[in-house]
């Protein structure tokens, strides 16, 4: 392997991606091409050394600009786009186009400049919509927001990447929320109200949110390069999230066994919380505060996210983390995430070998 591009790489999930790389022990350079310098924490132990030795490489550069021809190696033969605006609320909705669909057609038109011809692209579940019936990837998307449109529609460009050139393979990744070490997103948020005692039901103990683990993740990414080089296929999407997908209740249970935290949450009903999401917001919004109780994101509680990895089960992936196992590690890598005492000799969950992580690499090399 020459060289890896990871796009957005110093995000969270390109922390945790180049991390993974390295314990592949993949050959060559690592990219990470991003508007901030990457991240200093404790868990990114591994990407700091990396840094400093040299394999990998920081390179500042904002996505919504075309790649300089000579920005980049030409030899490299691995790209990964994982860069998005993607909170939503928190942007206007040209923002999400202006990020993911120019971010789109300048990473792919570097990638067919140099000849490159394995591209890994990070959408979300956002194109299908909420959902309460089960989605899989065969189901139709229908996006209900400019980041769900924006996504759908990066989809689109890089496929007309892949079919533009003979022997090129895209991999078209759409997870659910992603949480772990370095999140700071809800699910962070979810852990630090437990832990403080604080957090209540709001009317949606039984919602559906289809999530996954961040290390989970970048296992899957290798898993659906290797899976497409064995196959030979140009295409391939793979919803990711933990299989079956996890109701809120269902979380809060596992965090709470997994920190021994007994604490029993009380139930908001859902048209109070909605009534008081509207005065909380005008308030906020007349001060120039930003206030968690929005009703954009109180209705997003209320509403499943029923998506299922069907193409991960039909391909026999055996997951690295169960539900619990996934806040497990993060509360290993992350003690100041649960405010709890924890043990550093406890044993990590089971990990699987990283053989086909490294044929794969191998096998992309002789492609």
């Amino acid at each position: 392997m020459k060289s890896i591009v990871i796009f957005g790489g110093t995000g969270f999930i390109g922390t945790h991606l180049a991390q993974t790389l390295l314990s592949s022990n993949a050959d060559g350079t690592i990219y990470l091409v991003d508007i901030e310098e990457p991240s200093r924490q404790p868990f990114a132990e591994q990407l700091h050394a990396g840094l400093s030795s040299g394999r990998v490489v920081y390179v500042a550069h904002d996505i919504r600009n075309p790649v300089p021809c000579d920005l980049l190696p030409s030899d490299t033969e691995l790209i990964f786009n994982l860069a998005a605006v993607h909170r939503e609320p928190g942007h206007e909705a040209r923002e999400y186009f202006e990020t993911n669909l120019l971010g789109a057609e300048n990473v792919c038109s570097w990638a067919a400049s140099i000849g490159c011809k394995h591209v890994v692209f990070t959408s979300s579940i956002s194109p299908y919509g909420p959902c309460e019936d089960q989605k899989t990837e065969a189901s139709l998307t229908v996006p209900e927001t400019p980041y769900g449109s924006s996504k759908l529609a990066a989809e689109k460009i890089h496929m007309m990447w892949q079919s533009g050139g003979e022997g090129r393979q895209l991999l078209v990744l759409r997870p659910g929320v992603v949480f772990g070490p370095g999140e700071r997103g809800n699910v962070t948020r979810l852990v630090r109200s437990l832990m403080k005692s604080y957090f209540v039901y709001m009317g949606n103990r039984d919602t559906i949110k289809a999530a996954g683990y961040v290390k989970e993740l970048c296992l899957v990414a290798l898993f659906g390069l290797e899976t497409l080089q064995k196959s030979g296929l140009p295409c391939l999407i793979l919803n990711f999230t933990t299989d079956p997908a996890p109701t809120v209740q269902e979380m809060v249970e596992s965090i709470m066994r997994v920190t021994g935290k007994t604490y029993t949450p009380f139930n908001v009903p859902r048209p109070l919380l909605l009534a008081l999401s509207y005065p909380v917001a005008a308030v906020g919004s007349a001060l120039g505060l930003e206030v968690p109780i929005n009703p954009v994101r109180v209705r997003k509680l209320f509403r499943s996210n029923n998506v299922v990895a069907a193409q991960l089960r039909q391909l026999n992936y055996k997951y690295a983390y169960s539900l619990d196992g996934a806040f497990q590690d993060w509360m290993h890598d992350c003690p100041e995430d649960f405010s709890v005492p924890v043990v550093h000799s406890t044993p990590r969950p089971a990990q699987i070998t990283w053989e086909s992580s490294r044929a794969m690499m191998a096998d992309v090399r002789k492609s």
